[in-house]
């Protein structure tokens, strides 16, 4: 069930109506059947999967709670293990076949279960964290199976800890108008960003990376710069429409998108970009290794390893390894960047050339300069991600050109000039509300400011809203799914 689609407005009105009129005592097994529900409407065989590592971590939760010394690290790596290999057994069985060669049996059939590294991941956060002893093992079966099934953030993100959404789940959530006003906002403007940005820039993107030799330099250019706001706009709609969906019943999903475009470096992207993945790849391997408390070459160690493994999470292919490790790479560079721009500093005093130029120029100058750089080296990274193997993304790399412009043939793939146009206005007027939103005194203002507006103005803004959405929507899209599903 997409969130795009009439079936789950229909299905979200009907389970948000129930959730309040039912008594508290009754609204999770409600609120479980609709997740079961809704994650059968994709291959309903897969709910027995679930079924299968939620048992499993719920039984090795309590273990774990119980037991002392290094039997609790036994029963945690069991579950560990446990989780791993569904993970593996349905992810990464042809990548390891076709990589070594071997022969192929009844399991290279196997179809990736709809959003299992997403719910895989929240399910061992869980018992790392009793292991920690930052949670205490859920006792009732029912709840803990509605924490890793939780409609909203089930098959693609954000990967919630344990400590923020199940405390939410065991208490009484009441209704509140402002805050359906503000989840159902926020619903709107993910949708906005999927149907009418994503989807239509999956138009071009879709084409020219089906069979990128057929096509120039700076179509490849035009086709890569797309990919990089339509995985955004895709992925971050996503998110906004799950968190919009869950504030509606009273729960606070972690953030999962902070404006990525607008960073300043690296890891300030990476502090934006899919951020219940990036701290949990952080807090469940990138500190156990050691983090950044070692020596300088095994920390370099440490990053380029977690985005190896970070790439490999994403897919089950050597385009996207070679996309975890690219940016691994960027990271190092950032380091070894940052020490000699210290040490130039620190032998010609910068200090003197500040003072002759007006600090806010400068400032606003080299921050803009820091985006372009960012924003470049990040595209050039989508191109693996988005290749369909490694020889299209070698090609792409080596032939996206600004040179043989021509608009003409973009504009046909899109379906005309108005489309061309409409799209860069989109991309536009997006970095303009973001831009908007980072000036802005706290995440969310420009919601609050809305819910400030006299009601005929507000109504007025939604009507319009919906109706932006429905003419300019691209709903009956083949390939409008999206695209952190196949993850």
């Amino acid at each position: 069930m997409l969130f795009n689609s009439l079936d789950f407005a229909i299905f979200f009105c009907i389970v948000t109506i129930c959730y309040f009129l039912l008594p508290y005592r009754h609204r999770w097994w409600m609120l479980l059947a609709a997740s079961c529900y809704f994650y059968m409407a994709f291959i309903p065989v897969y709910i027995f999967i679930l079924a299968f590592t939620i048992l499993v971590d719920y039984i090795t939760g309590i273990l774990v709670e119980n037991a002392n010394g290094a039997k609790r690290l036994y029963i945690l790596l069991i579950s560990i293990v446990a989780n791993l290999s569904i993970l593996g057994l349905f992810k990464y069985y042809n990548f390891i076949t076709e990589t070594f060669n071997l022969p192929s049996t009844s399991f290279s059939n196997l179809v990736l279960p709809i959003g299992l590294s997403f719910h895989t991941f929240q399910s061992m956060s869980y018992n790392i964290e009793i292991y920690r002893g930052h949670q205490k093992a859920v006792r009732h079966l029912g709840q803990f199976a509605l924490f890793v099934m939780f409609y909203p953030q089930l098959v693609a993100g954000p990967i919630e800890r344990p400590q923020n959404l199940l405390s939410q789940l065991q208490t009484e959530q009441y209704f509140n108008s402002q805050r359906v006003a503000s989840g159902l906002q926020l619903m709107t403007w993910g949708l906005f960003k999927k149907v009418v940005i994503a989807d239509r820039l999956a138009i071009l993107v879709n084409t020219v990376y089906a069979n990128p030799s057929q096509y120039t330099g700076f179509e490849l250019l035009i086709a890569t710069f797309f990919f990089t706001f339509q995985i955004y706009c895709d992925f971050s709609g996503y998110s906004d429409i799950a968190l919009g969906a869950a504030q509606v019943m009273g729960f606070t999903l972690m953030q999962n998108f902070r404006r990525p475009y607008l960073a300043t470096s690296i890891s300030d992207f990476w502090s934006r970009w899919h951020i219940s993945l990036s701290t949990w790849f952080r807090d469940y391997l990138y500190i156990p290794l050691g983090g950044n408390r070692v020596g300088l070459w095994r920390w370099q160690f440490n990053l380029l390893f977690v985005f190896l493994v970070s790439g490999l999470w994403h897919g089950a292919s050597w385009t996207f390894v070679l996309w975890g490790a690219l940016h691994g790479l960027y990271l190092i560079a950032e380091i070894w960047l940052g020490k000699l721009a210290s040490s130039i500093n620190q032998a010609i005093n910068l200090k003197k050339l500040h003072s002759l130029i007006n600090p806010t120029i400068l400032r606003n100058v080299t921050c803009l300069l820091k985006r372009c750089v960012v924003f470049i080296f990040v595209m050039l990274a989508w191109v693996f991600f988005r290749a369909e193997n490694l020889q299209d993304s070698v090609y792409i790399i080596s032939h996206v050109s600004i040179a043989n412009a021509n608009f003409n043939r973009i504009s046909v793939l899109i379906g005309g000039n108005i489309e061309l146009l409409f799209a860069f206005a989109l991309i536009w007027g997006l970095l303009v509300v973001e831009i908007y939103q980072q000036h802005s005194l706290a995440f969310g203002s420009l919601r609050r400011q809305i819910q400030q507006l006299p009601l005929w103005s507000r109504f007025a803004l939604y009507y319009l809203s919906v109706m932006m959405i429905l003419i300019l929507g691209k709903f009956f899209n083949a390939e409008a799914d999206f695209i952190y599903f196949q993850f």
